[in-house]
Formats: C-alpha cells, structure tokens, sequence
C-alpha cells in the first residue's frame, strides 16, 4: 500500500471542510450569540470566531447576516424535534427534550424567544415564528376546548423549564436525572394537552 506524502517544497492541501457540519456550525454559533446579545450588536465577524470559520464563508454559505439570523430566527427545526412523539406521551417527551437540549448542546432552542426583547424589530419576527411554528403548531395537535389556550400554558411551562435549568441555573434541577424529571414535571405539562386523562 502506498502512502501519499506532499512533496518537498509544496504546501499540503488544506483539509475539505464537511459543508453541512459547517452551515450546522455557524447556525449554532449565531443560535448561541443570538440567544445572549441583541442582533443589531452581532457582527458576521462574531459568528465566525465562534464557529471558526471565516467571515466570507459565512457569506457563501447564507449570503448575508439578514438571511442567517432568518435561519435562526426559524423555530421549524426545534418544533419538529420538540413534538416528535405521540400526544399520550408529549408532556414527557418535550420535557425530555429541553434538558437533553440543554445538557448536550448547552442551549435549549426554544430560550431564544425569551430574548425577543433585545432583538428590535427582529424580535417580532421571531415572536411571529414562536407562535407560528411552535405554539399554534402544538394547539392544531390538541382536541377539545381553549386548545390554544392549552398549547400557551404548556409551552409555558418548557420555556420556565430551560429558564430555571439554563439561566438561573438551579442546582437541584441540574443534579436530578432528566427521567426523574420527565417523570415529575412532565406530568404537569401532559394535563395541559390531554386534561381529565
């Protein structure tokens, strides 16, 4: 078996870069400032630090920093993961969902809507977003009376969840195993989507 070596003299060709790892990158890294600083403050040049990546590439990538954060602004993504489980068993499935969110990526998607405030005008889109692709997608799932109501309410609940665990960061939260709270916790979300059950 031969091994390819770079000749003397001639500089090794830089490694490919995966694209959509990193378009996943970027996206987390602009998630991730999005979530801590108003939008009018984030530069191309701020994502690309985080990202590692180098601002042009962005550019390639989303073609300019409107379009980015349009991305990030999208709650599609999240919510698909975030009701991927039958209504019986929802509560514990998105209660499961914002912990493991926060545990393993550091971030719970649905805490960017906390921060619409900062973002200006920017911040109506994405309470416009939130409440599209997230609350009313929930309500539209639900059967009986003040669905929306209802979908509010346990929404409500998620995003107090990741506040507690990810902002305030509350020790016992964070030291109980996200079963046992799915177990606790989800249940007060549940009665939210199938009350009387």
């Amino acid at each position: 078996m031969r091994t390819m070596t770079t000749p003397p003299g001639r500089p090794a060709a830089p490694a490919r870069r995966d694209a959509e790892a990193t378009k996943a990158d970027i996206l987390k890294a602009a998630r991730h400032l999005l979530a801590r600083h108003a939008h009018a403050d984030i530069t191309l040049k701020d994502v690309a630090d985080r990202a590692g990546v180098s601002p042009p590439l962005i550019l390639k990538y989303f073609g300019n920093k409107d379009t980015l954060f349009a991305r990030v602004m999208s709650f599609d993504t999240d919510a698909d993961t975030l009701l991927d489980a039958p209504l019986d068993d929802l509560g514990r499935h998105m209660v499961r969902h914002v912990l493991s969110s926060q545990r393993e990526r550091g971030a719970d998607p649905l805490l960017r809507i906390a921060f619409a405030p900062l973002h200006g005008d920017h911040g109506d889109i994405l309470r416009a977003n939130f409440r599209a692709q997230v609350t009313e997608r929930l309500a539209a799932r639900l059967t009986g009376p003040d669905a929306g109501l209802r979908a509010e309410l346990a929404v409500a609940a998620l995003v107090g969840l990741g506040v507690m665990y990810g902002i305030a960061r509350g020790p016992h939260l964070r030291d109980t195993d996200t079963e046992a709270v799915a177990d606790r916790y989800g249940a007060a979300v549940q009665a939210q989507l199938t009350p009387g059950r």
